[in-house]
């Protein structure tokens, strides 16, 4: 066998593949970690509450951006508003989840969504994206007026109750411990 014109043999690799070996050789600093100097070692988290929901021993509180470095009194007063506002966007979202699926199932309203434009619920399309474009501008306003009023009606938790439950007297709530394990 001869080598080749340029004087490199070819090791039995066809030109495309040796191609593309040149170019994950010559890539491959890409995927390396530049040389810096070696930081000091941060001090230990500290635990900012014991007990507190977020404080996960031994690690303490994750706060990489240092945004509970300024002194906070403890308890706080408006962490029960912070509980009650993730347990109410979880259910949002919940309901949200149960749309789409319903919609992409092809469960639709009888009846019109705009009877000026002719639309019907049965013409909506399925999915996140199609069903929020299709809906006209008057109708979103109409479903976040809904939304604000059921919120200043509804939406408040009674504080003697615990967060999150906005049930009425028809509810059954456990107070002991054992059961409502």
């Amino acid at each position: 066998r001869r080598a080749p014109a340029g004087g490199q043999a070819n090791l039995g690799i066809s030109p495309r593949p040796r191609a593309m070996l040149s170019i994950a050789a010559t890539s491959l600093p890409a995927f390396t970690a530049p040389l810096l100097p070696h930081a000091t070692r941060a001090a230990a988290p500290v635990m900012k509450a014991e007990g507190e929901i977020g404080v996960t021993p031994p690690l303490g509180v994750w706060d990489p951006l240092g945004c509970l470095a300024e002194p906070v009194d403890y308890p706080r007063r408006d962490y029960r508003r912070y509980v009650e506002l993730e347990i109410k966007h979880g259910r949002i979202a919940m309901l949200a989840t149960v749309g789409v699926l319903t919609t992409e199932a092809g469960f639709r309203w009888p009846g019109y969504l705009s009877k000026s434009l002719d639309l019907k619920f049965a013409d909506l399309p399925g999915g996140c994206f199609d069903s929020y474009n299709a809906v006209p501008a008057l109708g979103w306003l109409q479903i976040v007026g809904f939304v604000i009023f059921l919120e200043l009606a509804y939406g408040a938790t009674d504080p003697s109750k615990e967060p999150g439950d906005v049930g009425g007297i028809s509810w059954v709530r456990y107070d002991d411990p054992e059961t409502k394990k």
